[in-house]
């Protein structure tokens, strides 16, 4: 059972430190629990009575230094991207991720090395035929599995998305979009 106390510390912890702070993997679920367990007091507390107050006072600290405390994390992964990117080395603090940290990491790493292929390629003068397509959906278009089995959509009238060339050109064949030209 998470306290006041464990948030503001795991906040204070991370702001004095340059490195990733290890939290419980739990720990997202315990704040989640903690937060409406107070919520829940401050709805069946009708009165104004010092407790409620107080209570009141602690429910919006918690969530500001909660926030306070994922964002210094995210600021902290970005940096780890970035060095990753650059020398290599990716595993630095990964064991004080928390799984969804990880998760973002991953899909950082996997865009940054997808956009220096790209300038590499460019470069190189390897690559004219970009992957995606930049279209404008002229009809509503609900929810799709696409061609790496992920899911894509819904897409609104007037939307513009970029999407891979091949999904683009059914779009643009079967009148549900147009392309854009850049």
């Amino acid at each position: 059972m998470i306290t006041y106390n464990d948030i503001y510390e795991a906040s204070k912890k991370e702001r004095y430190s340059e490195q990733l702070q290890p939290l419980p993997k739990n720990f997202v679920n315990e704040v989640a629990f903690y937060l409406k367990e107070k919520e829940d007091y401050l709805e069946r507390e009708e009165s104004l009575s010092e407790s409620s107050i107080k209570t009141k006072k602690q429910l919006e600290n918690a969530v500001t230094l909660f926030k306070e405390l994922l964002l210094r994390r995210k600021k902290k992964i970005l940096n780890l991207v970035l060095i990753a990117s650059e020398t290599g080395i990716s595993k630095q603090d990964f064991e004080n991720m928390l799984n969804f940290e990880k998760n973002l990491f991953d899909e950082l790493m996997k865009s940054l090395e997808e956009s220096d292929k790209y300038i590499n390629d460019l470069l190189n003068g390897t690559s004219s035929d970009p992957k995606n397509k930049l279209i404008l959906f002229k009809d509503n278009v609900g929810e799709f599995i696409g061609l790496e089995g992920e899911k894509m959509g819904p897409y609104e009238k007037g939307q513009i998305a970029n999407l891979p060339k091949e999904i683009a050109k059914i779009l643009i064949e079967d009148n549900k979009a147009e392309e854009i030209e850049e």
